[in-house]
């Protein structure tokens, strides 16, 4: 099962950025709302929007620290690059109303008014939504961390020699254009009537792009994953599904008395180890299963196929490490007497996954469509489909903002966790032919149509890779984690109090 690649807006979760996982929908969907859209990456395979974990929450009253304390996720996180780049040039026209450095990170400043607009967008987006936020000086807390946390891996990434050259900058400022259905000519002289800087744009853009390549490096480099995860994840995975794996054991029984003395358990035991140590001398272990066992003799003593659950737990355990034609390094005692363990053969219980086939439309709010406007509109969308007025495919191929558009908005065939959170929870409620109300995530706002569901049967080999794209997001997840920490770690911070009346 190989990984796909998906276009910039599709829902999918994308293995290659796994720190993205688990954005706060809030700040994203914000940022969607605000002057220019979240996604302004370089290239036509533009990537999700970034997770920036906030750190610990800081005291009341700021005190200058160095280094800071480790940091610890927190949502709602940070956001897109074209989002961030908006919000970043926004910012002066708040300084000259009295901005002031809050913070200092190594070299880099965060500013009053930064803080101030992220949390502004952050509580206009929960507004709308309906969510419940901490009280505002404890989010003001909560965003200046997430903000110490960018500006620290900021530092990273330029000491570390990282580098976004002019022409990516270029694209990118191209895509922000083109999502706006400007030129870049146009994009520029909209920046110029609201205030905004052009060149500032430029820069916050670098900054973003550069954020996003340390972090996959730096994320990347300490995933490890090893036969022995794929095994025991896929084993806890079979117990889930209540799928048992089937054996083929050879034993050599050696019978006890039923009520056996020590001497007797102890010179049994030690023919079993005599046994043992000739079988690791290349002996043939059928020939001393005709010499020795007490069970049947014919065919070298094999057992048959029986599922792990029709075994005892003692030959399952002493057998779930070992290879075809492997022999248990222990004699093993049961209530039968003395087993000496052969694996012959065993055949992994196929995993059985749930695969969804979906299309979609996708909005996002930008130059002249907020969000209400959007919603409105797919609700009336979705009572003309259902009213048998209008064909799902045609609206998608004629106003979805999604790469699958010219697909009539078919995404495809996707197993769990493919998708983004908001998008697979509305997704998996639906029944084949149903239809969505309008879904947030923080690509836009999408309207869903379930096509197909059905169980897939995978191979061992596709058991193998979607065990290991597993073991990536979740090694991911901790490495992200653990770099930031470090990062945040190293970092020269302080907190600067508020300038005197």
């Amino acid at each position: 099962m190989s990984e796909p690649t998906f276009p910039p807006s599709d829902p999918r979760r994308t293995a290659a950025s796994p720190w993205q996982r688990r954005l706060g929908v809030l700040l994203a969907t914000a940022l969607l709302c605000g002057a220019l859209p979240a996604q302004a990456q370089s290239g036509g395979n533009t990537r999700k929007p970034a997770r920036t974990p906030a750190a610990p929450k800081a005291a009341p009253a700021p005190a200058p620290v160095a280094p800071a304390a480790p940091a610890a996720p927190v949502t709602p996180a940070a956001a897109a690059p074209g989002a961030a780049a908006a919000e970043a040039v926004a910012a002066p026209a708040s300084r000259r109303g009295g901005d002031h450095i809050v913070a200092v990170v190594n070299r880099e400043l965060v500013t009053n008014s930064e803080v101030q607009l992220r949390v502004a967008r952050i509580e206009q987006e929960a507004a709308r939504s309906g969510t419940r936020l901490p009280d505002r000086d404890t989010l003001q807390r909560e965003v200046l961390d997430q903000l110490i946390d960018e500006r620290a891996q900021l530092s990273q990434a330029r000491e570390s020699g990282t580098r976004v050259d002019e022409a990516e900058i270029d694209r990118a400022l191209a895509n922000v254009a083109a999502q706006n259905q400007l030129s870049v000519a146009q994009l520029r002289e909209r920046l110029r009537a609201e205030g905004m800087d052009y060149a500032r744009f430029r820069e916050t853009l670098r900054d973003q792009m550069l954020l996003e390549r340390v972090r996959e490096r730096e994320v990347q480099g300490r995933i490890r994953i090893v036969d022995a995860d794929i095994e025991s994840w896929l084993t806890e995975q079979r117990q889930k599904n209540g799928a048992a794996t089937e054996y083929n054991a050879a034993q050599i029984l050696l019978t006890l008395p039923e009520n056996a003395t020590p001497d007797q358990v102890a010179q049994k035991r030690q023919l079993g180890v005599t046994i043992l140590q000739r079988l690791r001398a290349g002996e043939d272990f059928a020939a001393l299963v005709r010499e020795f066992s007490d069970a049947a003799k014919d065919n070298g003593g094999e057992l048959g196929l029986r599922r792990a659950d029709r075994l005892p737990d003692l030959f399952v355990d002493a057998l779930t490490p070992l290879r075809a034609g492997e022999v248990a390094p222990q004699v093993l005692r049961s209530g039968a007497g003395l087993h000496i363990l052969k694996l012959v053969e065993r055949r992994d219980a196929a995993l059985t996954v749930t695969q969804q086939r979906a299309r979609h439309i996708l909005l996002r709010p930008g130059a002249g469509l907020t969000q209400e406007t959007i919603l409105r509109r797919m609700a009336g969308w979705k009572r003309q489909v259902e009213a048998g007025s209008a064909r799902f495919e045609d609206l998608a191929r004629q106003h979805s903002e999604d790469g699958s558009a010219a697909q009539g908005g078919d995404l495809g065939w996707a197993g769990p966790g493919q998708f983004v959170p908001e998008f697979e929870q509305a997704l998996s409620a639906l029944s084949p032919g149903g239809l969505s109300d309008p879904v947030v995530s923080r690509f836009g706002v999408h309207l869903i149509q379930l096509l197909e569901r059905r169980e897939v049967r995978l191979d061992v080999r596709e058991q193998r890779e979607l065990a290991r794209n597993a073991l990536r997001e979740q090694k991911s997840e901790e490495a992200y984690a653990e770099w930031a920490r470090d990062v945040r770690a190293r970092a020269y911070v302080e907190l600067r109090d508020p300038p005197g009346p």
